[in-house]
């Protein structure tokens, strides 16, 4: 089979109407702090970190383009979660799912060579709970983001719906946070500071030597 959209490297069993590859559960809490993808290769000690990818989905489109060749870079680090790709409100559903499922590919593909993988969930309507948890894994360790959904009434109320759904149906042990973390969602969660703060924190020091 000819390697379109990666189905010549792997196809995974599907969940659901949309055959969303299942990823297994990580219930150990993750050791270490938490890098952006966009910042893994210039790392010179990834095996004290993690890797998220809440960043723009054009810094971490190549983890889905070019798999194979990454895959060395992301097997330094600790853990992994698996790609943020976008699920708009306002993108075409049947994009929102294309990208759920790519998401669900690369997790498996990973896990598939060894590395340790936490899930990242995302929503986006209501409507979206027919498909977006599809995959997820019941019990373990999951990762969300919050950034661009607290900007009005709506959008909070959007995401704390999702996130309320997420509980239900996935029941995770920790939640790895990246962004503001509401109140309703204060339990059992693993913060991610922004990595900004890690960058003037280094200025800082480098200034008082």
């Amino acid at each position: 089979m000819l390697n379109f959209e990666n189905l010549g490297k792997s196809a995974f069993p599907g969940v659901g109407p949309y055959d969303i590859p299942a990823i297994a559960p990580v219930t150990d809490y993750p050791a270490g702090d938490f890098l952006p993808i966009s910042a893994a290769m210039a790392e010179k000690h990834p095996e004290e970190y993690n890797l998220h990818c809440f960043v723009d989905d054009y810094r971490f489109a190549r983890l889905w383009n070019t798999p194979d060749r990454y895959l060395p870079l992301l097997g330094k680090f600790r853990a992994v979660c698996s790609p943020d790709f976008s699920t708009y409100t306002d993108m075409p559903v049947a994009m929102q799912i294309y990208n759920h499922y790519r998401k669900h590919w690369c997790a498996a593909y990973w896990q598939l060579h060894g590395l340790t993988v936490y899930p990242t969930i995302s929503w986006s309507t209501p409507e979206s709970y027919n498909w977006c948890f599809d995959g997820e894994p019941v019990g373990g360790i999951v990762a969300v983001s919050s950034v661009g959904t607290q900007a009005n009434a709506e959008s909070k109320r959007l995401f704390l719906l999702g996130y309320e759904e997420m509980m239900k149906r996935l029941d995770p042990h920790w939640v790895i946070f990246y962004g503001r973390v509401p109140e309703a969602c204060d339990w059992n969660v693993i913060r991610i500071p922004p990595y900004y703060d890690r960058i003037a924190e280094r200025r800082r020091e480098a200034n008082r030597q």
